[in-house]
C-alpha cells in the first residue's frame, strides 16, 4: 500500500513537471508571438507614416514646379526646384518622426531615345547625329563600328517595320536567342528597355566601377529638344561637333552665373570663344516639361520611396509613371 502511494506521488510529480513545462513553453511562444506582432504593428505604423511623408514630398515638389512655371517660361539649375538639399531640409523640418529626401531631376536635359526616328520610321538626322557623338564618347569605350551598329539596332527596335536597318536587328535575331523574345517595334516606355536591344550591355547601360553608363543621360519623354540650361555637361558637349573641352567649361560656368540671362536659347554665342558656334535649333530649348520626382521617407533603417515621372505643360501636370517601394 505504501509502495502504491509512493508510485502515485512520483507520477503526480512527473505530471506536474510536464504540465509546468508545457505552460512555460506555451508562455514563451505566446511571448514571442506577441513581440512579433508588436514589431509588425510598429513597422506597419512606421511604414504608413513614411509613405505619407514621401507622398508629402511628391506633392510639395509639384507645388514648387508649378510656382516656378508661374514665375517665368524658362528653366535653369539656379532655380529652387533644382536645389535638392534645400528642398529636403525645408521639408524634413516639418516632420517630428522621420526625415524626407527629395530630388527633382529634369529629363528635358537628356537625350530622348524615342526621337531617333521620325513619324515615318526613318532616321531623324539631328537626333542620329547627337546620339552618334554621345555614344562615341571616350568614357563609354565603344569603337565607331559598334556605335553605328547599336544605333541601327535601336532604330529597328523602335521603328514599326520588320526590315533590318543596315547592321541592326529585327525579330528574326531576337527570336533566335536562347531565351527568345519579340522585337518591340514601338517606342520605349522606359530607358531600361534598351537592355533588350542588341549591343546594349548592362555595363554600357549602368556603367562600371571605372566608367559611367549611358542611362543617366537618356530619357524616353519629351519632344526631343534638350534644355541647354539644365543638360548634363556630357550631353551639353555633344550638342555640336564644334564644342571642345574649353568651350564646355566656359558654357557651364556661364550658365551657373545667376547674372547671365539664359532665356534666349542662343546665349551660348555670348560665351568666350563661341560666337561662331552653331547648334541645331531643333535640338535645344530653354524650357523644361518633363521631370522625375524622387521622394523618400526615412526613419532609421526603414525607407519608403516614391518615384514618379510628370509632364508640366500649360500650368498643369500629368503623371506619366508612378512607382512606390
Amino acid at each position: 500500500m505504501k509502495q502504491l502511494i509512493k508510485n502515485e506521488r512520483g507520477f503526480a510529480l512527473i505530471l506536474t513537471i510536464l504540465v509546468i513545462s508545457l505552460i512555460v513553453a506555451l508562455t514563451l511562444q505566446f511571448n514571442r508571438t506577441m513581440r512579433s506582432d508588436l514589431y509588425s504593428a510598429a513597422n506597419l505604423k512606421d511604414g504608413v507614416r513614411l509613405t505619407s511623408i514621401a507622398r508629402s514630398g511628391f506633392a510639395f515638389s509639384l507645388a514648387v514646379l508649378l510656382k516656378d512655371a508661374s514665375e517665368n517660361d524658362f528653366d535653369t539649375l539656379n532655380e529652387a526646384w533644382a536645389d535638392s538639399e534645400s528642398l529636403s531640409s525645408v521639408l524634413t523640418s516639418l516632420f517630428d518622426d522621420g526625415n524626407l529626401d527629395v530630388r527633382i531631376i529634369d529629363h528635358s536635359g537628356r537625350i530622348n531615345i524615342n526621337q531617333l526616328i521620325d513619324q515615318n520610321g526613318d532616321f531623324n538626322p539631328a537626333q542620329e547625329n547627337i546620339l552618334t557623338r554621345f555614344l562615341n564618347s571616350e568614357q563609354f569605350g565603344l569603337d565607331p563600328e559598334d556605335v553605328s551598329n547599336i544605333i541601327d539596332a535601336i532604330k529597328d527596335w523602335i521603328d514599326p517595320d520588320d526590315e533590318v536597318t543596315r547592321f541592326g536587328a529585327e525579330n528574326s535575331y531576337y527570336m533566335a536567342k536562347e531565351k527568345p523574345y519579340s522585337c518591340k517595334n514601338g517606342k520605349l516606355d522606359f530607358p531600361e528597355e534598351l537592355l533588350f536591344v542588341r549591343g546594349i550591355t548592362r555595363e554600357l547601360f549602368y556603367g562600371t566601377k571605372d566608367n559611367p553608363g549611358i542611362s543617366a543621360y537618356l530619357t524616353t519623354h519629351g519632344d526631343g529638344k534638350m534644355n541647354i540650361n539644365t543638360a548634363h555637361p556630357v550631353v551639353l558637349s555633344h550638342l555640336s561637333d564644334q564644342i571642345d573641352q574649353g568651350m564646355l567649361e566656359n558654357m557651364v560656368e556661364y550658365r551657373a552665373d545667376e547674372k547671365n540671362d539664359l532665356k534666349d536659347v542662343k546665349w551660348y554665342n555670348k560665351v568666350p570663344g563661341m560666337s561662331d558656334i552653331a547648334i541645331d535649333s531643333g535640338l535645344v530649348t530653354t524650357a523644361s516639361t518633363n521631370f522625375e520626382i524622387i521622394a523618400e521617407g526615412i526613419k532609421d533603417s526603414m525607407r519608403k520611396l516614391i518615384t514618379a515621372m510628370v509632364e508640366r505643360k500649360d500650368g498643369k501636370f500629368r503623371i506619366l509613371s508612378w512607382k512606390k517601394e
